[in-house]
């Protein structure tokens, strides 16, 4: 079996995921795992499917074949994982959103050498004043070599500037 990682983008529209898990179930794949969201009227996912070698061209071609129904589909192959060197640890965080804020929390990420597996990111209104909160919740790979309280000083001198609240679990399951 090959591994294809799918991204889909298309205005959201009922029928949309049965149209790609048909095209999927038609070459003999196997949907593994997704993420899909609507958002501004817009349907997007991320999926992982299995599909048998001798339906990979089959499948790719019904894949890009959806475009004439307004369904854009990039394919790539899956690749192997990386192994962790390190250890996963949950990212909450909660502030006054500004334009920047994610800009700023990856790239301190970044130098540390921290990899993010997973963002989830939403903007709501705070309880009482009903100003705009940013949330943010991540898992992170931290590299071994990496001390957790030296990660959570940099993000607390982050969250100062940021004027966020922010909690890191090191026991993320």
């Amino acid at each position: 079996m090959d591994h294809l990682v799918l991204t889909v983008i298309a205005a959201d529209q009922p029928g949309l995921v049965e149209r790609i898990a048909q095209c999927i179930a038609a070459q003999g794949g196997n949907w593994l795992d997704s993420r899909m969201s609507r958002m501004a009227g817009q349907f997007a996912g991320i999926l992982r499917v299995a599909v048998p070698g001798e339906g990979y061209d089959a499948l790719v071609k019904s894949l890009q074949d959806l475009a004439a129904q307004g369904i854009r589909v990039m394919v790539a192959g899956g690749g192997s994982e990386p192994a962790l060197d390190g250890k996963s640890i949950q990212l909450d965080l909660v502030g006054n959103d500004r334009p920047g804020i994610v800009r700023d929390i990856t790239r301190l990420l970044a130098e540390q050498g921290v990899n993010l597996e997973r963002l989830h990111t939403e903007v709501l209104p705070a309880p009482m004043s009903g100003e705009p909160l940013f949330h943010a919740q991540a898992l992170l790979a931290v590299p071994a070599g990496l001390a957790l309280d030296a990660l959570q000083a940099r993000l607390e001198t982050l969250a100062d500037d940021l004027m966020v609240e922010l909690k890191l679990d090191s026991d993320p399951r």
